[in-house]
């Protein structure tokens, strides 16, 4: 506490009282109190009268109070503030100045607060109230966290615009950072706080947060006390995320993190719980940082208890259910080893919203309001007797059905989805459907989509559904460049998921486009000096409006040509041209249950060869093929809830291809066919010997007259026509299967296991096989160009197509196993990372056939799915297997993968 006394010097008495005051303000530190007695006129001029110790305070009625310094308040403001009023009675020193201090320095406003003494006329006084008024907060930067980090940091710590800044406020922000990384384990974070004056406002700073968070303090030790039914291993390993150093271990780190520390103290105990130890319990537990080492060591202090045993098991208040449907439901009988954690979950399984446990048992079927409890109700020695206490409530019924949150996709679309109506009996199996539903149609963020109960009326059994949505964008913008297919491609991809084909001539649903019926509508071009490509597809999920039939149709043509024998350009005056039709009809269906979905399309295609003589088309070079197929399928698809990243379900699909059997009644002898291509005996008696795949090979020909002659074409054979006859209209049938599971591991990790099965067959062995339709395996599996009804299977590893012959193979089988995490599922942007393990092969024919003789590789990748770019990733991918004309394994190989299925 300081005193600044101006007075005039003549007076010695004065001066000593003046010494007092001084010596009676140090006492009371707790006032910042400035107090200039200015006195106008010398001190002979005073009356005797006046002359009154300061330490005994003197009385004046305070006339005035002036406020100057710093401040952005009305004047009068702060002196209400300060609890003073013009003509009270105040005491100088006394209680009133100190009470003022106080009073305006609680308000946290202000850095300075001085009274002056300006002047007193007679018994009253004038005092001037000087105060600095602290600064406010109008900008708050962080350095050394990523951006998303901040506003929690922001606030949790109140830093707004205009809050003020003081001393306390820098140190509380400061412990609150360090001690929140620490708890993450980054024990060695620093923070530095500095303010700086922000010129371009009046009394602001700016504050500018530098955080260090360092590297996080690795676990050495994990130490048990008190164990005796498991070793320190066991317990360890019960700790899912709290991890010692252990070199050999990859998947788990050995940081500590607070949280999920305090998550595997619980699944400690629920270890013992799981083995009958039901007292099990944590005595105590520490974590010291061991300062030399930088690293943590815990102990953990456990007191098992003894082991117990399931006894008898009771039902009580269940009219619904009988005690044998409900005893099988739960799964334990008298005799068990007592087992807690396996308890809860038959009782209510938290971790599964659709799990099989006698909860949801009641609420699929309407009771809502239902509750059950597991009750000891004895204990003899080691053996628990238990009451299932069940209290059924009344028949639940769904009443208000609304949605929320979707701006662009109209209300039909949703709701035509939603499997909770109104007045249906309400079912928790349902909801969770409807949830997965709405998701699997991706026009909103699957991992937002929250339905929230409303007037939930017990009395009444009914309740209300609102569901939340968040939309996000549902169409896609392809527009790339790359090299393929022998040369540069370039590629436009317009696709728009959620069109309205009913508002194209609606000029005010065009923004941009007429959107939000659920229809797809996807444009596609392609283009290299190679081939051009040109495509259009349609489809409508609800086809009449009032089922769930799918119809789609499709629009392609292509135009390829062969690459040049003298150089590396192109020969156009080879080219080979496609039309290609589709139209199909997908039904959802009922039985066996409603995730399979029966699908049937028709497809025409038209090809045209002009002087196209590669691959399996070196004697079908000229003419013209048509292939008209039908194709039925039949999927069971349960994947949820995300499209993107499904993390648990499955997805079954089996399909024929079929052309008509021309071969029974077009009349043509393909036998004799077959046997022109052998070269048909001549004059002399000779035979030549054919090659593989119908190919002309050197022989000993001759003409009709005997003559002997150099080529089959001398010899009167024209291998184009006999082609020409074979596959002027395509005969063949393609079988396939696909096996596709999800299975969460743990937390977010997430497998998917995969297996795939192919093959082309003829109806009529010497018609032989088409050229078309073939498995193309190994590589990225993007289809690039080709439309010749390939299909290219992905196995990564090895570059594109090599695990199949040049000209495709005719049967295939591939294996996957891949693994899972996701950074992130925003609506934004849908990032994961994967592992994998792939194997696979496809075959020329069946005698070829060897599912044990396959091509292995792994790898890792990563996925980002963006709604305007649809799916993106990269794949590296090691070959553990030679290829052919290899000597050892193949070795790395990237891939790019752009545009491809989930």
């Amino acid at each position: 506490m300081r005193l600044l006394s101006v007075i005039k010097k003549e007076n010695v008495d004065l001066e000593k009282q003046v010494n007092k005051l001084n010596n009676f303000l140090v006492l009371h530190k707790s006032i910042k109190l400035v107090l200039t007695i200015v006195f106008f006129g010398t001190i002979s001029q005073l009356k005797a009268q006046d002359r009154v110790p300061f330490d005994q305070g003197k009385k004046y009625i305070l006339a005035n109070v002036k406020v100057t310094g710093k401040i952005s308040y009305n004047e009068q403001t702060v002196v209400t503030f300060a609890g003073l009023e013009k003509g009270q009675e105040v005491t100088i020193p006394g209680e009133e100045i100190s009470n003022a201090v106080k009073k305006l320095g609680k308000l946290g406003l202000f850095s300075d607060i001085d009274f002056y003494i300006n002047k007193t006329e007679g018994d009253s006084i004038f005092l001037e109230l000087n105060i600095n008024e602290l600064p406010k907060l109008s900008e708050v930067k962080f350095v050394g966290i990523k951006k998303n980090k901040t506003e929690p940091l922001i606030k949790d710590n109140g830093l707004t615009k205009g809050k003020i800044v003081n001393e306390n406020l820098v140190t509380t922000t400061k412990n609150y950072i360090e001690n929140k990384y620490k708890k993450d384990g980054f024990y060695n974070t620093k923070v530095t706080i500095n303010t700086i004056a922000d010129t371009t406002e009046g009394n602001n700073v700016k504050m500018l947060v530098k955080i260090d968070k360092g590297e996080k303090i690795k676990i050495k030790e994990i130490v048990f006390h008190g164990n005796e039914k498991f070793t320190d291993a066991k317990l360890r390993g019960a700790m899912k995320d709290t991890k010692q150093i252990n070199r050999l271990r990859i998947l788990k780190s050995s940081k500590f993190i607070s949280a999920k520390y305090k998550e595997d103290l619980v699944k400690i105990i629920d270890k013992y719980k799981e083995k009958g130890y039901r007292d099990a319990r944590i005595v105590s537990d520490s974590v010291t940082y061991l300062k030399e080492q930088d690293k943590l060591a815990i102990a953990i202090t456990v007191e098992e208890g003894h082991k117990y045993y399931f006894g008898n098991i009771k039902f009580l208040g269940n009219t619904i259910y009988s005690d044998q449907g409900l005893s099988r439901m739960l799964g334990i009988k008298k005799g068990d080893v007592y087992n807690g954690v396996l308890l809860e979950k038959r009782i209510a399984d938290k971790s599964k919203p659709d799990g099989e446990d006698i909860t949801n048992l009641y609420q699929n079927n309407g009771y809502l309001f239902s509750n059950i409890n597991a009750v000891e109700v004895k204990t003899a020695n080691d053996t628990i007797d238990f009451e299932i206490r069940v209290t059924e409530g009344p028949l639940a019924y769904f009443n208000k059905i609304t949605v929320v949150g979707n701006d662009k996709t109209n209300d039909k679309v949703i709701y035509r989805e939603l499997r909770t109506k109104p007045g249906q009996k309400y079912s928790k199996e349902e909801l969770v459907r409807t949830i997965r539903e709405i998701g699997q149609l991706g026009f909103f963020d699957p991992e937002a989509i929250d339905p929230k109960f409303k007037n939930v009326d017990a009395g009444a059994g009914t309740v209300d559904i609102e569901y939340n949505l968040v939309e996000k964008g549902s169409s896609q913008i392809e527009l790339q460049g790359g090299y393929g297919g022998g040369g540069f491609i370039g590629t436009l991809g317009l696709s728009f998921n959620n069109f309205s084909v009913r508002n194209l001539f609606n000029k005010e649903a065009y923004k941009p486009l007429p959107m939000g019926d659920g229809q797809k509508v996807a444009l596609r071009l392609q283009g290299s000096t190679y081939f051009q490509t040109y495509s259009l597809s349609f489809s409508e999920p609800w086809f009449g409006g009032k089922k769930p039939v799918q119809f789609s149709s499709s629009f392609a043509y292509s135009k390829q040509f062969a690459g040049s024998q003298f150089s590396y350009g192109v020969d156009k005056s080879k080219s080979f041209n496609i039309i290609s039709l589709s139209a199909g009809i997908a039904k959802r269906l009922s039985v066996p249950d409603d995730f399979f979905v029966l699908s049937q399309s028709v497809a025409f295609q038209f090809y045209d060869l002009n002087n196209y003589n590669t691959g399996l088309f070196r004697n079908f070079s000229n003419g013209s093929s048509r292939n008209l197929s039908y194709t039925v399928g039949l999927t069971r698809n349960n994947k949820g809830v995300n499209p993107i990243f499904p993390t648990y379900g499955s997805e079954f699909s089996v399909m024929g291809k079929f052309t008509l059997p021309y071969s029974l009644f077009n009349g043509i002898d393909y036998a004799d066919l077959k046997n022109q291509a052998e070269y048909k005996k001549r004059n002399n008696g000779t035979t030549a010997i054919s090659g593989s795949n119908g190919d002309i090979q050197p022989g000993e020909y001759y003409n009709d007259a005997g003559q002997k002659v150099e080529t089959y074409q001398e010899a009167g054979i024209d291998q184009g026509k006999i082609d020409q006859k074979k596959f002027n209209w395509l005969e063949y049938y393609k079988i396939k299967f696909k096996a596709d599971w999800f299975t969460k591991i743990y937390g977010k990790l997430v497998l998917r296991s995969l297996g795939e099965f192919g093959y082309l067959g003829t109806y009529n062995k010497d018609r032989g096989m088409v050229p078309f339709e073939r498995f193309y395996v190994g590589g990225d599996g993007l289809a690039n160009y080709a439309q010749d009804g390939r299909e290219t299977i992905q196995l990564r590893g090895y570059p594109n197509n090599s695990l199949s012959s040049n000209v495709g193979g005719t049967i295939y089988n591939k294996f996957s196993l891949e693994m899972r995490y996701p950074i992130t599922l925003k609506s934004a942007a849908s990032i994961y990372v994967l592992s994998f393990l792939e194997a696979g092969q496809a075959y020329d024919t069946f005698r070829q056939y060897n599912p044990f003789a396959l091509k292995r590789s792994a790898g890792a990748g990563l996925r980002i799915f963006m709604p305007a770019f649809g799916l993106l990733g990269i794949d590296f991918g090691y070959g553990f297997d030679a290829l052919t004309g290899e000597s050892k394994a193949h070795g790395m190989e990237t891939h790019f993968i752009i545009g491809q299925q989930f």
